[in-house]
């Protein structure tokens, strides 16, 4: 089955080789741009054009609202690919249909196929195509010439309109929510954030979105009106009511144009995911006005009720309790802030963090600060970081401001903090994780599977 390089031999004999030269190539950086990945999709005739996207971009809660639209899709019947990032385990968790990451043959195979094109397009003038567009491009050819799933749920890498995932034209658009995060490629202000996110809207393709500052919806509108698509907008085409609210389970009713869900249940905790459930439920009513997609009231609410997304408000251990919550930027630590004061109970709240060097540090602590009990400064073991020690120092520059005992302790091994952490985390106590996904990564798949988790994007 392996494709070959022009050789006798293929390049790639096994998925430890293809995983371990497409992750290779993070260390040479992000490169935005479409023009490596129009040449890629030329050279292998194309293939994107076959499938039907849902295009889902946004600052926090694309993961969370891939994971409601792949389980609602699939439970009422129909076959879907899912494309994330990063991944939380290992490097096939990233590629999916029907929820089962991608076989270590087809990306074998598929990583013989694309590595000659790989090589001639390094050879050019725009140079070697980056880890995320080869990622891009494995996962096309999967959907496209192995699994031919219905739909495609394909989640955006970073920002929106020079990500490598822009190649495709979806048929319905999804912008969660835009916030401060990679303002060092995005811009310094909402409004360019807001017009790169945007940047997925395509010209006549119907979008949904849960954006609510005011200089936001303006580029969202603006965007829209341009390429005349119908905008759905929450508080405005849709809304949901919260009706219930307890641990691992939160009901909301729904209301958009098209028709009404009362009494939806959803087991992912915190206030912010009803919002990504009618984002999805709004996204699911517009595939069913626009493109006669059937979805059956009881499998519906079924895949609502058991939608999982891994390192978000995620229980792994329950002696001693241990949360892990990838809040990476200051949005979802506010909303991780939130979660704890209202849904979960403890004496003591023990925190580990690390974060990557242009991630908004003092917004993230400025959220958490006030919350923690004990402060455990980590780095994920990643080659991009921020040193534990200047941001243990920030941090306690940050309480001293607050007025605030906190024990802060720096201990660069994760996996040594991690210890430092369930050692101090008593019966009533609470530990939590958080920061870069690289660090929940890792501490998931000890905690969970006792290994370490592969890296990458």
């Amino acid at each position: 089955m392996n494709e070959t390089n022009g050789s006798e031999q293929p390049e790639f004999r096994s998925a430890e080789e293809a995983v371990g030269w497409i992750t290779g190539r993070m260390k040479f950086g992000i490169r935005p741009g479409l023009a490596r990945m129009e040449l890629m999709m030329e050279k292998l005739g194309h293939p994107h054009r076959r499938l039907k996207f849902i295009h889902v971009a946004g600052t926090n809660g694309k993961g969370s609202t891939c994971a409601f639209l792949t389980k609602a899709l699939v439970q009422c019947g129909y076959d879907v690919g899912t494309f994330t990032s990063p991944y939380i385990e290992r490097y096939q968790n990233r590629i999916q249909y029907n929820g089962r990451d991608i076989d270590d043959e087809s990306l074998v195979s598929l990583a013989n196929t694309i590595k000659p094109v790989f090589d001639e397009i390094a050879a050019s003038e725009w140079g070697a195509p980056t880890m995320f567009e080869v990622s891009t491009a494995l996962a096309i050819l999967y959907f496209a010439k192995v699994a031919f799933p219905d739909f495609v749920v394909w989640e955006t890498g970073l920002g929106g309109r020079l990500d490598s995932t822009n190649i495709v034209t979806p048929i319905v658009s999804v912008i969660t929510n835009v916030g401060h995060d990679h303002m060092e490629i995005l811009g310094d202000t909402l409004e360019q954030i807001a017009s790169e996110k945007a940047g997925i809207i395509k010209p006549g393709v119907p979008v949904i979105s849960a954006a609510e500052q005011s200089e936001v919806i303006e580029v969202l509108r603006r965007t829209a009106s341009e390429r005349k698509s119908t905008l759905y907008l929450l508080n405005e085409a849709f809304r949901f009511e919260p009706v219930a609210s307890v641990l691992d389970r939160q009901t909301l009713n729904f209301s958009g144009p098209f028709r009404e869900l009362a009494n939806v249940d959803i087991a992912l905790n915190g206030a912010h995911q009803l919002k990504n459930a009618a984002v999805a439920l709004m996204t699911l009513e517009v595939l069913r006005q626009y493109y006669a997609v059937v979805l059956d009231d009881e499998p519906l609410y079924e895949a609502m009720r058991t939608a999982q997304w891994p390192g978000r408000l995620e229980m792994v251990s329950h002696s001693p309790r241990l949360l892990l919550d990838g809040a990476h930027n200051p949005e979802g630590a506010q909303t991780l802030a939130e979660a704890l004061r209202t849904i979960y109970r403890y004496d003591k709240l023990h925190l580990m963090i690390a974060m990557m060097p242009t991630k908004q540090h003092d917004g993230v602590l400025k959220a958490l600060l006030p919350l923690a009990d004990t402060l455990i400064v980590t780095e994920p073991d990643f080659f991009k970081k921020a040193e534990a020690g200047e941001l243990a120092e920030l941090a306690r520059r940050m309480l001293v401001e607050l007025g605030k005992p906190t024990d802060v302790v720096v201990e660069p091994d994760w996996n040594k903090a991690l210890d430092l952490l369930t050692g101090r985390t008593g019966p009533d106590d609470l530990a939590v994780v958080t920061g870069t996904l690289y660090l929940v990564s890792d501490v998931r798949s000890r905690m969970l599977h006792g290994k370490l988790s592969d890296k990458g994007w």
